[in-house]
């Protein structure tokens, strides 16, 4: 993990949410959640990205072991990772939106980069 924050969970719900984050986040290229949860998120994606740009049996193997969805691991490889062939990083950004209503936590829209 990036930054050691637990968000709050024990280790193995929070290993499964961001997994389930990360997969979304490739899925349709942005997420609304907290602040501390796109932080998290952000380097695993970037990982992922990173991944897909090697392109080998090995780096799909990797992201089919942490990304839950087949569908979301081909359009990885397809079409994320090669539109950032040129780009060393930075694939992800994180946009603070402002305070929730109901417990006033920061809330921010993590996206990729286009």
């Amino acid at each position: 993990m990036a930054n050691n924050r637990k968000l709050g969970r024990p280790t193995d719900h929070r290993k499964a949410m961001l997994r389930a984050m990360v997969t979304y986040l490739l899925e349709n290229g942005k997420v609304e959640t907290t602040l501390a949860r796109a932080k998290e998120v952000g380097p695993l994606t970037e990982k992922m990205i990173t991944l897909g740009k090697k392109n080998t049996l090995a780096s799909r193997r990797q992201a089919m072991a942490f990304v839950t969805k087949e569908a979301v691991v081909a359009k990885l490889f397809s079409e994320i990772a090669p539109e950032y062939a040129n780009r060393n990083g930075g694939y992800t950004r994180i946009i603070k939106t402002g305070p929730r209503r109901g417990d006033a936590a920061e809330m921010a829209i993590i996206e990729l980069v286009k």
